[in-house]
């Protein structure tokens, strides 16, 4: 799910290709035209635009006639209101290292400008499952990378980009792989050896949906 330039979008795509995720992305849902919805359907991606709050009854219809069993956010900026079926399978990618830096109207640019005014001499990106609260839920990881002196906006962003585009696969391929317990809050990754796939019931392999 997507309201912005689709960037994470097509570094998905591109790991799924190159057999670094093993997922298929079989919807892409957007917010609002944008270049994102452009970049989904020139990779021949099933995309639909849906602005405002989309109900949760209608996301759980959407990903039941897609077969999808993952839903991740990549820079979609509405709250998800998430169906029951589908609590512990919203993922969502933020690009500073939550808890600081997240909620409401903290997203792209802004997030980076609110780090370095406070001074922060580390960033980075955090991957974790949602709930109901913007940017909020159990931490899958993390990574991190320095807050240069002579950093700006542009150049931070740039820095943590880097560090989103091999933090979100990773991340989701732990999740679809069943390598990640939730227990009070708090995610444990579990050792691979130990790990049972979580795959939906109707369908023979995990997908994620973007």
């Amino acid at each position: 799910m997507l309201s912005g330039s689709g960037r994470t979008l097509v570094n998905l795509a591109e790991r799924i290709r190159g057999g670094g995720l093993a997922a298929k992305i079989e919807l892409v849902i957007a917010s609002r035209e944008c270049l994102g919805v452009e970049r989904s359907r020139a990779l021949g991606l099933p995309t639909t635009v849906l602005p405002g709050d989309i109900p949760a009854g209608t996301l759980e219809q959407l990903c039941r006639d897609h077969g999808v069993a993952w839903v991740a956010l990549a820079g979609y900026l509405r709250l998800v209101n998430i169906p029951r079926a589908l609590l512990g399978r919203v993922v969502n990618i933020h690009p500073a290292l939550l808890p600081s830096f997240g909620g409401p109207g903290l997203y792209g640019h802004r997030v980076h400008e609110a780090v370095l005014a406070a001074g922060c001499k580390v960033s980075g990106c955090t991957v974790h499952l949602c709930d109901e609260v913007y940017d909020r839920g159990p931490i899958v990881l993390q990574k991190t990378c320095p807050v240069l002196e002579d950093d700006d906006a542009d150049s931070l962003a740039a820095r943590v980009f880097e560090l989103e585009k091999a933090a979100y696969p990773e991340a989701l391929e732990l999740l679809i792989s069943g390598r990640v317990n939730v227990e009070g809050g708090r995610a444990r990754i579990l050792p691979a050896q130990t790990a049972e796939p979580r795959r939906p019931a109707a369908r023979p392999h995990s997908q994620a949906a973007e």
